[in-house]
This record gives structure tokens, C-alpha cells and sequence, in this order.
């Protein structure tokens, strides 16, 4: 991989050469394409039979001109540009990582934890989400066996409460971890896995995904006693977005907060190698999937600190992508050296998304620290996309940026501070 040093210098010269850079990709007139606003790419634009809202299309467009270079198989080794995109509900609609752990608890394939000790699964689960799994899911089972979840709605409920972070009694089902690195609940995703191979878990993903695929739009499904989603949809619009940044020279990658087997299966269909594809990452042993996660920046293997929710993302991008180790992993790289672009829907993609220098496409889902960045719009960079399938209605009230939007490493909530310490206003959600 070229050196941050090298790539730097490259990534400094660029506003001074994109006009021959873009050269490429003009035919006939011999002006370069995206020399002027207006101009796209020649090479490949993104599908004007698409809908977009307002002007994103062509903003995108205009990027791709700019910062783009005809010919595929970009890679930022190479001084490519970098597109960064979330998985679950940005290129597609709805979660491949819910639709694979549905599917696991009504095909029998959550396994009994080690001493039926619940704990074992996570090191942030409270002693509360513990005790109700043990009661709810019984001890008959042995331990790495599978618990019958399919048809004991009990022990399937208090699994699903916990994926969603308390138990069904209404306790906190995870504490003590740091809210700008870490979501247990992401994590634990990953380590309902533990004890199957690599493959099997390759092979459920695949199953849920042609369930999911099948199902009409909108379907519903029953795991355990509750009605949940049934069907993910690629966003053609995205799918669009993407072969378009490839064909412009960029290296598009994936960083997603479900687990990386799952995303990779999704994936594949879009062309992205594995290579490509970023997640959270359970430690493998002799190809069985562990209980426990590779780590991060300062945050060694197996400590399960740091998943790619928030600051995570950016770490995960930064080591993953750059090379950089250690604590400065967390740390936004010069602007020189930073993803181009980005895309994602909420509030676990706002690093990253921050850290893009070029633009910032929010699908509006209506979370409110991401919604006040991007309404804000310091720096012009945010564009603002209603969900293309199933949109988000206008949230009713204004999003609280001034107080509460906000939640720091501790779990307090707080205002939405800009780059330069100052407290974003209150914002109105217009974009629906």
C-alpha cells in the first residue's frame, strides 16, 4: 500500500490537476468534463430515469466529474478516490443483519453458550439480561447445542429484546461500554454466531437473503410472538451511484455495523471483492466463528470495545483502509488523506460521514445528530435524500440539536457542537 505520506502528496496536487484528470473523460471537445459546474462525467453518469431528490443527482454527478477518472478498478493504494458507504438501510432497505439473525432463531441455529452462562456472549450484558435469557431459554440443552428457538417463543422473545437492547421486562440488557465506540447490541449480532463455522454462517446469510429477496416488499414475518421485517430491497439508486463511482476510477467500499460474513454475502451481488466490505469482525479460530471480537485502533483483540458504530467506523476505515494503528486510528486523518465521499442513514455513520471531504449523502431516516449535521450543512457538503422505498414522514418536531441530539461517550445526552466548538441551532426536518 502506498505510504499516507505518498498518498498525501498526491491528494494535495489534486485541485491543481483535476482538470487533466477529468481530461480522460471528455470526448470531442477536448474541455474537461466537470472543469465547469454543470459538467458530468463522460465516461459514466448516474441514470437520469432514476428519481433523486431536488438536485442530488446532478450534485453527485458533478462530484464524480471533479474528483473521478475514467476507467474502473480504482484503489486508494493507487491515489484513487475513496466512497465510503453504510450497508443497512443505505444500499439497501432494511437490515441484512436483522434478516440473518430471524432467521437463525427460527431455524434452531443460536447455539447454548458456553456453562449456559449468558454472560459468556457479551462483556458489557447486564446480570439482568443474563438471568432472564437463562430463565427464558433453560437449561435442558447442552452447552454448543442448538436451542430450539423456532418453537420456544419465550426463550426467541427475550433474544430479540435483547438484539434491541432490554430485556422484556424492560431492564437494560448491556452497560459499562462507550456509546461513541461500541453498541453491544451490534456486537452481540456477531456473537449469537459463535460456534459455527465460517461457512455455516456464509450459508445462513445466503438463506435469509433469498427469503428476504422472495418475500413481496413490505412483507412481514412472526419470530417468536412478534411481527417483524420479511423482505430487504437493493435501492436502485445506489446500486446506480456505485457502478458510476467505480466507472469514475473510485475505490467504493463497504463499512457496515452488521456482522462482516453476512454484509460480504449481500455484497457480492454489487460486485464488491471481500476484501471491500468492512463490519463488525468476530475472531475466527481454525474457522470457527469465537464469542469474542477482533479490536481496534488502541483496543486489542478480543477486549470486544470497539465495533464500527460511530467513532468505530472511522477507526475501522482509518486501520483497515490507511494502515493507521493504535489511538491515532480514532483520530479524523488530514483532509488530504480522507474518503471522498460517503453515504449513510443514521446516527452511527456521522463520523465517517464528517470525515468525507468532498460530499455527504444522508438518507433521511430521521435520526437527530446525523439530521442536525446534515440540515446544518456548515460546509455545503450534505445532500439529504428521503428513503427511496418507504419513506420517512416529516418528523413533527424539530430536531433537539441545541440540547439533547447528542450522546457522548458516557451515554449523556447533550447539544450538537460543529467542527469550530459552536452549538447547532434546533433544526426542521424539510426533507421528507
Amino acid at each position: 500500500m502506498k505510504s499516507l505520506r505518498a498518498r498525501s502528496m498526491w491528494m494535495g496536487s489534486l485541485s491543481l490537476s483535476l482538470t487533466l484528470l477529468a481530461a480522460a473523460c471528455t470526448s470531442g471537445s477536448g474541455e474537461a468534463a466537470g472543469s465547469r459546474a454543470g459538467e458530468i462525467s463522460s465516461c459514466r453518469s448516474l441514470d437520469s430515469t432514476l428519481e433523486w431528490y431536488g438536485d442530488n443527482r446532478q450534485e453527485l454527478d458533478q462530484l464524480i466529474a471533479r474528483a473521478g477518472e475514467c476507467g474502473g478498478g480504482g484503489d486508494v493504494a493507487d491515489g484513487a478516490p475513496l466512497a465510503l458507504f453504510d450497508w443497512d438501510n443505505t444500499v439497501v432497505k432494511n437490515d441484512v443483519g436483522y434478516a440473518t439473525a430471524y432467521w437463525m432463531i427460527k431455524n434452531d441455529k443460536v447455539l447454548q453458550p458456553p456453562d449456559r452462562d449468558w454472560t459468556a456472549t457479551n462483556r458489557n450484558m447486564t446480570a439482568q439480561a443474563a438471568s432472564a435469557l437463562a430463565a427464558a431459554c433453560g437449561g435442558e440443552v447442552e452447552p454448543g447445542q442448538p436451542l430450539p428457538t423456532g418453537s420456544d417463543l419465550d426463550c426467541a422473545d427475550e433474544i430479540l429484546a435483547v438484539l434491541d437492547g432490554e430485556t422484556t421486562a424492560g431492564e437494560p440488557a448491556f452497560a459499562g461500554y462507550d456509546h461513541r465506540r461500541n453498541d453491544p447490541s451490534y456486537a452481540w449480532f456477531a456473537q449469537l454466531m459463535g460456534g459455527h463455522s465460517v461457512q455455516d454462517i456464509t450459508d445462513f446469510a445466503r438463506a435469509a437473503r433469498a427469503e428476504n429477496l422472495a418475500a413481496p416488499e413490505g412483507a412481514e414475518q412472526t419470530v417468536g410472538t412478534h411481527q417483524v421485517d420479511a423482505s430487504v430491497r437493493y435501492y436502485p439508486q445506489m446500486v446506480d451511484l456505485i457502478d458510476t463511482l467505480r466507472a469514475n476510477g473510485f475505490d467504493v467500499r463497504i463499512i457496515s455495523a452488521s456482522t462482516e460474513q453476512v454484509v460480504r454475502v449481500w455484497a457480492q451481488e454489487l460486485g464488491f471483492e471481500p476484501d471491500r466490505v468492512m463490519g463488525v469482525r468476530p475472531l475466527v479460530d481454525n474457522g470457527i466463528i469465537t464469542r469474542h471480537l477482533v479490536g481496534c485502533g488502541d483496543v486489542p483483540d478480543g477486549d470486544d470495545g470497539v465495533v464500527p458504530y460511530v467513532d468505530g467506523k472511522r477507526c475501522q476505515v482509518n486501520q483497515v483502509v490507511f494502515g493507521v494503528t493504535g489511538a491515532d486510528a480514532f483520530a479524523a486523518l488530514p483532509s488530504e488523506e480522507r474518503q471522498v465521499f460517503a453515504a449513510g442513514d443514521t446516527g452511527t455513520d456521522v463520523t465517517f460521514l464528517s470525515d468525507a471531504t468532498g460530499a455527504r449523502l444522508v438518507l433521511n431516516r430521521n435520526n437527530p445528530e446525523l439530521m442536525c449535521n446534515a440540515y446544518d450543512n456548515s460546509d455545503g457538503k450534505w445532500l439529504i435524500n428521503p428513503m427511496f422505498l418507504q419513506p420517512k414522514a416529516q418528523a413533527s418536531q424539530p430536531y433537539p440539536c441545541s440540547s439533547t441530539a447528542f450522546v457522548d461517550a458516557a451515554g449523556t445526552k447533550g447539544p450538537v457542537h460543529r467542527v469550530d466548538g459552536s452549538v447547532i441551532e434546533d433544526q426542521v426536518d424539510s426533507v421528507y
